[in-house]
């Protein structure tokens, strides 16, 4: 398999601070030079003329460090591989999908036992929004403490973004289909609008931020959908089959965004 490597004009740029390339492009060497030790090799030798000063900077650390990595105690193999699930599940978002596998099992056990809501059902309810919150957890600037460093690193873009999202559907996904199965809700009324709603909420994290999507596309659902269900004992008709094609619909513009705006997610503002 032939291997694309990345251009002198983009290495050359890299070495001298990546001030001169697009976003995307920073990402994508970053990403590439992870993997490729002769692109590696490329960018030293670009440093040390780009960048005489941050070559010899880097030397100096180096020599400081070398005689303390060499003395230290490898780290075992079961750290790296926890390290790298880590990418896609961190702590922080333990308690909130916990919180709203929590919410489903609740709505579930009150959908069982009667609400005094008429038609409505709580997990029908609830579904859209549930990953949407785990998401908003994911990409919380406050309540992640390692933050700054996630957001640093080469593949803290579109891809890491969504791995976490993976991560939060495959918790709560299989916990709304058994308590849909349960409740006989069909499956197609729950999950498109769940899979809409985390669609859009990424679509529009790269305009305004993940997290601030997520808490007002929460709000607007409340809003417009909750408070008039619940007010009325009726399953709204974003809920009923008759919508599904609508939300088919906002699933397929929610990826296509995202596919077309893929290098937003490599600026810091996309983790707000």
């Amino acid at each position: 398999m032939r291997v694309e490597h990345a251009s002198m004009r983009i290495i050359d740029g890299y070495a001298r601070g990546g001030t001169d390339l697009a976003a995307d492009e920073v990402w994508a060497v970053e990403a590439h030079l992870e993997a490729c030790r002769f692109c590696r090799d490329r960018l030293a030798a670009a440093a040390s003329v780009q960048a005489p000063a941050v070559t010899a900077l880097v030397g100096a650390v180096w020599s400081e460090l070398e005689p303390r990595l060499a003395a230290s105690a490898p780290v075992p193999h079961r750290r790296h591989r926890s390290a790298r699930l880590s990418s896609g599940l961190t702590p922080t978002m333990v308690p909130w999908l916990a919180m709203a596998v929590s919410v489903t099992l609740l709505a579930l056990l009150l959908d069982l036992v009667g609400t005094g809501f008429g038609e409505v059902s709580l997990v029908l309810l609830l579904a859209p929004v549930l990953p949407v919150l785990g998401v908003a957890a994911s990409w919380s600037r406050g309540l992640d403490p390692a933050y700054e460093l996630t957001a640093s690193v080469p593949r803290a873009g579109l891809h890491l973004v969504l791995r976490r999202t993976a991560s939060v559907l495959a918790v709560i996904v299989p916990a709304l289909f058994v308590a849909g199965w349960v409740t006989g809700v069909t499956a197609a009324q729950w999950l498109l609008p769940c899979l809409a709603f985390t669609s859009t909420t990424l679509a529009l994290g790269g305009v305004v931020g993940v997290t601030r999507a997520a808490v007002a596309l929460a709000a607007v659902w409340a809003a417009v959908v909750v408070v008039p269900t619940l007010a009325t004992s009726r399953t709204s008709f974003a809920l009923q089959t008759g919508g599904l094609p609508v939300w088919g619909l906002i699933l397929t513009l929610g990826i296509g965004v995202v596919i077309a705006r893929r290098g937003a997610y490599s600026v810091l503002g996309a983790h707000r």
